[in-house]
């Protein structure tokens, strides 16, 4: 009995050291975004400029001030350009795979048709596909789609994605077989059945696919950057490097303000999310 209690209390303080690591980048942030420019030189000045000296970190800033958000929100119209463009992709895609991906999940889990395994097993390998090896091919697509620089570059591809399919359908094939049969009895058809029993009973994996798919594309680097070109369609994850070369204190500020959609959606549907990766345990 005494093991296992000196070995929870090390597995706690273990665990309670990882989290300080783990918190501490975000504290660093909140810190460094209440900073004026003679705080923010002297304790980060040796890692983000040519001042020399050596990087401090404070836990609290010594003169604390709003300046930096208030410059950000008055008068940084660029900021808000990049922030609704980040609104409109991850957006677009989101909407875009609740009508594709719940339509294709619920098809592969309650319909049986020639060439259903190997399309699970096309399913899979697009899963293990970086960015990086459809790039060019996708970037031939949109060329000559004449779609390229324009929303519906990153929007599209994202739209067909193959994570969402892979859980949804988990959560589509746990409902019992026993409920469809009892609507198919009472006179629902497959459309019905669907919206009725398939969409309710599949809601944790369906707010999971939300959740993790804003994530995704919200913080999204590798499509707009190779696809967009017009700094005006670029969003936030391009935006912000371009910060960091001028007022330091502004770009931690607008860093705060760009997790805050991410951080509400998480914790609002957090449940939901372990629901929903916890039904895609299988394939």
């Amino acid at each position: 009995m005494k093991k296992t209690t000196i070995w929870g209390i090390v597995m706690r303080m273990i665990l309670a050291v990882l989290l300080i690591l783990m918190v501490m980048p975000l504290v660093m942030l909140c810190t460094n975004s209440l900073m004026g420019k003679r705080e923010i030189i002297e304790t980060c000045g040796a890692v983000l400029s040519d001042y020399g000296g050596k990087a401090q970190f404070r836990l609290f800033p010594q003169y604390p001030t709003m300046r930096a958000y208030v410059r950000l929100l008055l008068d940084s119209p660029e900021y808000f350009a990049a922030f609704w463009n980040s609104a409109v992709i991850a957006g677009g895609v989101v909407a875009g795979q609740l009508f594709t991906a719940v339509l294709a999940a619920w098809a592969l889990a309650r319909y049986d048709f020639p060439g259903k395994a190997a399309l699970r097993f096309l399913y899979m390998l697009l899963l293990i596909l970086p960015f990086q090896v459809t790039m060019v091919s996708g970037y031939l697509v949109l060329d000559s789609l004449k779609l390229l620089d324009t929303y519906l570059a990153v929007i599209l591809p994202g739209i067909f994605s193959a994570l969402p399919v892979f859980i949804l359908s988990r959560s589509f094939a746990a409902i019992p077989k026993e409920v469809i049969e009892a609507a198919k009895i009472d006179g629902a058809g497959d459309f019905g059945i669907f919206i009725r029993i398939g969409v309710p009973l599949g809601r944790p994996g369906i707010f999971s696919v939300v959740i993790l798919s804003f994530l995704e594309y919200w913080n999204a680097v590798e499509q707009p950057l190779t696809y967009l070109k017009t700094e005006s369609l670029k969003p936030l994850s391009l935006y912000l490097p371009v910060m960091v070369k001028g007022e330091v204190q502004t770009a931690f500020a607008a860093s705060i303000i760009t997790l805050l959609p991410a951080v509400l959606l998480f914790f609002c549907g957090q449940e939901s999310l372990e629901k929903g990766i916890g039904a895609s345990g299988s394939f």
